[in-house]
């Protein structure tokens, strides 16, 4: 029996919220089991079946690890990362400390740089114990194993854009994409004079929004 890990993020280009890095460990046996549930690639799901999927993909599973990464972090590593690629090295990272505590014996990514191999390599130089890495593109797609991950990042990023939420009023999906977002952020500037510090200050988005408040005084 070999056990697999499969590893993939919600969250990464949001201007709110966390990024979440999520792993889950599985008997290879198993997996089927995960494809009989009904489990994909969380972005063709609904977020009603991700959530009735994500308690019993959390039953199936032999372990579950996960990672908030918050945009103060983000920030600092991007504005000051001495890695060129920086988020991609990040994560590339942080996706190496869901491994370890899984510890399987092979390990199915999501590559978030343009390049595979090298994404793979960064996650395997970063490991405490060396064990084979699949990075692939979208292998959220490819294996069953980092479509469940990918469901259980995404059910974590919501929860956690839904607590700010409560806290701070409505604001979206935390995506720059996003109308009610892009307004929420708007009207926090306007109101408080700087960027809410749940929110990824060195994104260029900024840029536009600190634009349009500027001219609403002109």
């Amino acid at each position: 029996m070999t056990v697999v890990a499969g590893v993939d993020d919600a969250g990464r280009g949001a201007i709110i919220g966390p990024l979440v890095i999520a792993g889950i460990r599985i008997a290879d046996a198993d997996e089927k089991k995960l494809v009989d549930m009904g489990v994909k690639d969380s972005k063709l799901l609904s977020a009603a079946v991700r959530r009735r999927l994500y308690p019993m993909i959390r039953q199936v599973a032999d372990g579950i690890a996960i990672r908030r990464i918050k945009p103060a972090s983000i920030d600092e590593y991007v504005l000051t990362g001495r890695k060129l690629r920086k988020l991609n090295y990040l994560e590339a990272l942080t996706m190496a400390k869901v491994i370890d505590e899984l510890r399987p014996d092979v390990a199915y990514v999501d590559a978030s740089d343009v390049n595979p191999t090298r994404y793979g390599s960064d996650v395997a130089n970063a490991l405490a114990t060396r064990i084979k890495i699949f990075s692939r593109h979208k292998a959220e797609l490819l294996y069953p194993v980092v479509a469940a991950a990918s469901i259980i990042a995404k059910v974590e990023r919501d929860r956690a854009v839904e607590e700010l939420a409560v806290r701070h009023g409505p604001l979206g999906s935390g995506y720059p994409s996003d109308d009610k977002t892009r307004r929420f952020l708007r009207m926090w500037l306007l109101s408080k004079g700087e960027e809410p510090p749940f929110s990824r200050r060195s994104w260029r988005t900024w840029d536009s929004i600190r634009s349009s408040t500027l001219d609403a005084f002109e």
